[in-house]
């Protein structure tokens, strides 16, 4: 196999930017086309990274000898394009969501088997140092039996920034709101730490913007394990606030804030037994810095965690394995946040499957 991938990025508004800036500082990888319907922003990017523009995926694919396809469509066009990218014989990254609807997941994973591509789906807060620590400490059973798992996803977009693009806050294009939107990746986070999802009841509504999906959701959890825990999420919280992240054990407690480990105490570093009432809320001074200086390989560890999913699809290219986030572990949030929405319009507790 050649030293470098040849990859291509099919859209360019503004995620498209960020696929090119992780791909350009990976030393195994090129950029080498990009492509969009909008020529200008293909144009522009291309320019910058001194590629080639194209206005069509299909004329990309015709003309170039590339390796791997970044798709960075809007969500509902996801399927498509990466489909095609799979069948044009290219491995394939998706930006999040992998699909808003479960038939297009479905023929997603149906192509993937049947051309025998790579597929790997965006969820680079996996790979933020606290989440790392927390989920290798839960590998460990050092929290204990595991109680609750909240996420909690306050954040502000403007009206703005809806009607920035015709496709945001749409059905069709989007999926959803601020939950397939925006908070897709905490909810991934907080399902991969806390294990699978086994029943779900919500509410969502839209009390800020003009759109059709939600701005605002609350949902409550069962895990498959026997814990319970909570999605809260709105972008509607003026100017924004701490996106949490908070893991609760008989053993021990974690949380992480706006992708950081602030806290942590496990009971296997106490030297003296906590009282009956607890220990309060203070932070033992150092624990979070004890706790990730254990994380696997730390010297790896990069600012840019794009970079890093990226350059773990290249290993799983060159070894022929598999992709920590692939496929089928990214239907995994797509699905809780199907439940939450069938919750939310029934009116009733949503099992999964």
């Amino acid at each position: 196999m050649v030293d470098k991938l040849r990859f291509a990025i099919v859209g360019c508004g503004v995620i498209g930017p960020l696929h090119a800036e992780a791909i350009a500082s990976l030393p195994d990888a090129e950029l080498v086309a990009v492509t969009d319907v909008d020529q200008e922003k293909a144009q522009k990017l291309a320019e910058k990274y001194h590629v080639k523009a194209y206005s069509n995926f299909q004329d990309m694919f015709a003309a170039e000898k590339l390796d791997v396809i970044d798709i960075c469509t809007p969500s509902g066009m996801h399927g498509e394009h990466a489909c095609a990218a799979m069948r044009a014989g290219y491995h394939t990254i998706v930006e999040k969501p992998m699909e808003i609807t479960r038939q297009r997941l479905d023929e997603m994973l149906q192509v993937q088997r049947e051309t025998g591509r790579k597929l790997a789906v965006i969820s680079q807060h996996r790979f933020d140092e606290g989440a790392v620590t927390v989920h290798r400490l839960l590998q460990e059973g050092a929290f204990g039996r595991l109680v609750l798992g909240n996420a909690a996803i306050p954040w502000w977009r403007s009206q703005k920034y809806y009607d920035s693009g015709a496709w945001r806050g749409t059905w069709e294009l989007d999926g959803g709101g601020v939950l397939m939107n925006q908070s897709i990746h905490s909810i991934d986070v907080l399902q991969w730490l806390m294990g699978p999802v086994k029943s779900i009841y919500a509410y969502t509504d839209t009390l800020v913007h003009r759109m059709e999906t939600e701005d605002v959701a609350a949902a409550v959890l069962r895990f498959a394990n026997g814990a319970v825990g909570t999605i809260s999420a709105t972008t509607g919280a003026y100017p924004g606030a701490t996106t949490r992240i908070e893991i609760f054990g008989d053993k021990g407690s974690a949380i992480i804030e706006n992708d950081q480990l602030a806290y942590i105490h496990l009971s296997r570093d106490d030297t003296e037994e906590i009282g009956a009432y607890g220990g309060g809320a203070a932070v033992k001074k150092g624990a979070a810095e004890k706790a990730a200086a254990g994380a696997a390989d730390p010297a790896a560890i990069q600012s840019n965690t794009h970079a890093m999913q990226i350059a773990d699809m290249i290993r799983a290219i060159k070894e022929d394995g598999t992709p920590l986030v692939d496929g089928t572990t990214a239907r995994h949030p797509v699905e809780i946040i199907l439940g939450i929405y069938e919750s939310a319009r029934t009116q009733k507790e949503v099992i999964l499957s």
